[in-house]
């Protein structure tokens, strides 16, 4: 592998990265919906203001969500929504091996 491709490699591996941790699949989730203030989101994960924002920090890193500060508060949204339909896919995946698992079973 060149030094370009592998360059282009890791990219894609920080951005998985981002996203291997269930609290910020959640995250990505509910801003899918739509913007969520950090104190909003704190509330739904039930961890304290600290984490969440060490996990929005590794989102924004990661060019997946953006921030706007409003007053007092930071304001987060998708900057990709197309990260909605690589959960689909995975929606996809999870139900193809639980079919695969319902079939070994019989």
């Amino acid at each position: 592998m060149d030094r370009r491709t592998q360059v282009r490699f890791q990219a894609r591996a920080q951005v998985f990265k981002a996203l291997g941790h269930p609290t910020r699949l959640f995250m990505v989730d509910e801003l899918s919906r739509g913007e969520r203030c950090v104190c909003d989101l704190t509330e739904m994960v039930g961890a304290d203001m600290s984490t969440v924002s060490k996990h929005l920090a590794v989102l924004k890193n990661a060019g997946i969500v953006r921030d706007e500060k409003r007053g007092n508060q930071v304001f987060y949204s998708l900057q990709l929504p197309c990260v909605v339909g690589f959960f689909e896919c995975v929606e996809t995946v999870l139900a193809e091996q639980a079919k695969r698992q319902l079939a070994l079973s019989r």
